[in-house]
């Protein structure tokens, strides 16, 4: 694509994001252009695997390894908990990647958000340790994908245990995103399973630069198993709605905050 196929590809992409669904007619009018040219774009976005395309218009690319989970009460809270929150810092994040790129994230339904979001990015190889991410990364046909392999934690697809960690310890990575149940400025980075911490501490080793995402909730929280402090990260990305109390611990660590 060129600079503004590229442009365009990314507003059409941002708009399925928020919306889920949109219609050729009312791109045509988000992004000035005529029938055509929205029906090229769509279809070359459909070849790459980034959007499906309806009956006049187009549908996002939907999870597909939730199906089981559907009425699972406790997976589905989780999931729409702070649903748009997520994905305002999911979007701001993807933002961060850049072509050529090797990315790794840790489990989570915010960092799940993030690997969704990256749009019209080349040459990127997404490292995960997380079963649903590979799965509906295996619809995208423009990244390229590294799975760890380990025993599997069921409960939110991860893979965990020796074999896991090892596989990740061999890879280096640019950019960590890094999901928690709780981040605070003196006890750190933390989560509630111990193979998931032992996980995302050998990514956190492996990255060049590490990015927390977190919503509000998260902020000041502390769960059972610290595996990284706060020091060792450089970006905070959270919810507009975060006040100046709860961020300003972390920008007198000297982290960077972004508030979405």
């Amino acid at each position: 694509m060129g600079s503004k196929n590229a442009l365009r590809a990314d507003r059409i992409l941002r708009e399925l994001r928020q919306d889920g669904t949109i219609s050729v007619v009312q791109l045509c009018q988000v992004l000035d252009v005529s029938l055509a040219t929205v029906r090229r774009d769509l279809q070359e976005l459909e070849d790459k695997g980034l959007l499906r395309r309806t009956h006049g218009g187009a549908a996002s690319i939907e999870p597909l390894f939730y199906e089981p989970f559907r009425h699972d009460s406790s997976f589905q809270e989780q999931i729409e908990r702070y649903a748009d929150e997520k994905r305002r810092i999911a979007l701001a994040a993807a933002e961060m990647v850049l072509d050529g790129e090797t990315i790794a994230l840790t489990a989570g339904t915010t960092t799940t958000e993030v690997v969704r979001s990256i749009r019209n990015r080349s040459g990127v190889t997404v490292v995960t340790s997380t079963i649903n991410v590979a799965m509906e990364l295996s619809k995208r046909k423009d990244l390229d994908v590294f799975v760890t392999g380990g025993f599997l934690r069921g409960d939110w697809f991860s893979l965990v245990g020796p074999a896991a960690n090892y596989a990740m310890s061999q890879v280096n990575v640019d950019k960590a995103f890094l999901g928690v149940n709780g981040i605070d400025a003196e006890k750190g980075l933390t989560s509630a399973n111990n193979g998931e911490a032992a996980m995302n501490r050998v990514i956190v080793n492996q990255a060049k630069q590490r990015i927390v995402v977190a919503d509000r909730s998260k902020l000041g929280a502390v769960a059972t198993y610290r595996f990284c402090s706060c020091n060792e990260i450089q970006v905070l990305i959270t919810d507009a709605a975060a006040d100046d109390a709860a961020i300003a611990p972390f920008q007198a660590l000297g982290t960077e905050v972004k508030r979405v």
